[in-house]
């Protein structure tokens, strides 16, 4: 479904005293194209691209949107969170740059240097592979386990760095969930690059949130596997130096219901500082994808894959914005006809990307 047909559906509650004014960026899932709406759910501006997204697209300080287009020939197409080429383009959606590497999957990320951070499977030598430990036997893919590798490119797409997982893990520590497959070891699904270069990554087949040492390729600081998360998203680090992630409450140890929550971790003291469920508990749930964004006025953006829902709340947890995805599309038989939206950001009125943008959209 495209901009020009839309379901009876978009913004459902808003307060604008308590809300962050801005423009909401997504692309639903199977789309072949990345949607920017204002408060009112009206769309102001759109992107129409070649191949539907490898999840999501993130508008640059420049005003180009830097968008993850999935191969559906790629080599592990079949495998959750693939993509296979990097797209920028700008404004009126020309193509300034791409990317192309089959083995990218999930997360990428735009560094001040001016290169470009990809998150890409690779295979895990067999000597490795089998002191793997954890998930459920015999399901490796093709008797091939898929480790995960963060590659630094430069502008013309040579590589300038690159980090193995498996070189750096620890058997005895990072162990699979019981419950998943063991086609892959970690399933590394978002990463961000930290002011001093060093690398903040989600692993959530491990349930582990980890902090690399870019330099030494040491993994400095770990946190989640003792039963804190269930295959968590969208780890991101704060002003304050803590760090924000959508737990997705997945294979949960000891619950017998699942359901979601957005964490705030103190990664000093590796303490939750700040908790955001729903009420009842089990009305807030996405067992896959979800993002979640501090804004500047203190609120928290957070994306409900699932149900294609965005909503934004105070501290205290009260929702002040609501937005249910009214682009639905049926591209993934395994998800079926959907209204997914794997993640999503706000932009308020400043920021450098869209000053000098006409943001009205005419069909």
């Amino acid at each position: 479904m495209s901009v020009a047909e839309r379901s009876l559906k978009g913004v459902i509650y808003y307060n604008p005293a308590k809300a962050y004014i801005g423009y909401t960026l997504f692309t639903p899932l199977g789309a072949k194209e990345t949607v920017m709406v204002d408060m009112e759910g009206e769309v102001v501006h759109q992107w129409k691209m070649p191949h539907p997204a490898g999840l999501y697209g993130v508008l640059l300080d420049n005003g180009n949107l830097l968008y993850s287009g999935y191969l559906k020939e790629g080599p592990l197409a079949d495998m959750k969170g693939a993509g296979g080429e990097l797209l920028e383009v700008d404004w009126d959606g020309n193509v300034v740059w791409r990317y192309k590497d089959p083995y990218m999957h999930h997360s990428f990320c735009r560094i001040c240097n001016g290169n470009t951070m990809v998150l890409r499977w690779v295979q895990i030598p067999k000597d490795i592979a089998v002191k793997m430990r954890g998930g459920i036997p015999g399901t490796e893919k093709d008797g091939i386990i898929w480790g995960d590798s963060l590659r630094e490119i430069n502008p013309r797409g040579k590589i300038v760095w690159e980090w193995l997982a498996h070189e750096h893990l620890n058997p005895e520590v990072d162990i699979v969930c019981p419950l998943c497959p063991r086609s892959q070891w970690t399933e590394a699904n978002s990463f961000i690059v930290l002011p001093e270069g060093n690398i903040l990554a989600s692993f959530a087949r491990t349930n582990t949130v980890c902090i690399i040492n870019k330099t030494t390729g040491d993994i400095e600081w770990r946190w989640g596997s003792g039963g804190e998360l269930g295959h968590q998203n969208d780890v991101t680090i704060l002003g304050n130096g803590n760090i924000l992630l959508f737990d997705n409450g997945t294979h949960c140890m000891g619950i017998s219901q699942s359901y979601s929550r957005v964490l705030e971790v103190n990664p000093n003291t590796n303490e939750m500082v700040w908790e955001y469920k729903d009420n009842p508990w089990m009305a807030f749930y996405s067992a896959y994808m979800s993002s979640c964004q501090r804004l500047p006025n203190e609120n928290t953006l957070i994306c409900e894959a699932a149900t294609g829902r965005i909503f934004e709340i105070t501290k205290a947890g009260r929702v002040v914005w609501e937005f249910i995805n009214p682009f639905p599309s049926s591209f993934d038989p395994v998800y079926g006809h959907n209204g997914i939206i794997p993640r999503t950001y706000r932009y308020g009125p400043e920021y450098e990307g869209l000053q000098g943008k006409s943001l009205e959209y005419s069909v």
